[in-house]
């Protein structure tokens, strides 16, 4: 049976208990956005009071602007591609040195219809979160059109702040 997609309602939910958790600990969100296009700033920002929590969203969409507004490293791009462990942990690194926020989330993946490869396949979807002491990465292969691979992505990157050790955060 296939995963249901989530709904407004959900991610709505979603982002609202992100919100709730970060704001028990004083912790600012930064996302830094490829394949989402800024739907994780969206969520975070349907939320009412967000302006508590949610520092701000890059949507870094081209190679280019990942370089120039995260600082990934040209090198990296060159020898990982966009869609890679290591690029979505520069995003999250150059997300939080230049937001000043305490935690970051990061996603970069191939959505389609187009741009998959053998090796990275529509669906494709990587993501990293965490706080500056620990950045955790991980992949994501969903099935289904654009609309569902990006509403799935935005999902599992709330999912991921949610799972985000804050400790090191704490007030």
């Amino acid at each position: 049976m296939p995963t249901q997609i989530p709904g407004d309602a959900e991610l709505f939910e979603l982002a609202r208990q992100v919100g709730q958790r970060l704001r028990g600990v004083r912790a600012r969100l930064v996302a830094a956005e490829s394949c989402t296009g800024g739907w994780i700033a969206k969520a975070a920002t349907d939320v009412a009071g967000s302006s508590e929590w949610f520092e701000c969203g890059y949507v870094t969409y081209s190679n280019a602007a990942k370089v120039r507004d995260l600082g990934v490293a040209p090198e990296t791009l060159a020898r990982h591609g966009a869609v890679s462990e290591a690029t979505v942990r520069e995003m999250a690194a150059g997300a939080l040195r230049i937001s000043g926020a305490t935690v970051a989330v990061a996603v970069s993946g191939v959505a389609g219809p187009d741009g998959g490869t053998a090796e990275k396949p529509v669906g494709t979807v990587w993501f990293c979160a965490g706080t500056r002491d620990r950045l955790v990465c991980l992949i994501e292969r969903f099935p289904g059109d654009r609309e569902a691979v990006r509403r799935r992505s935005v999902e599992r990157a709330l999912r991921l702040v949610l799972s985000v050790d804050l400790e090191s955060v704490r007030p």
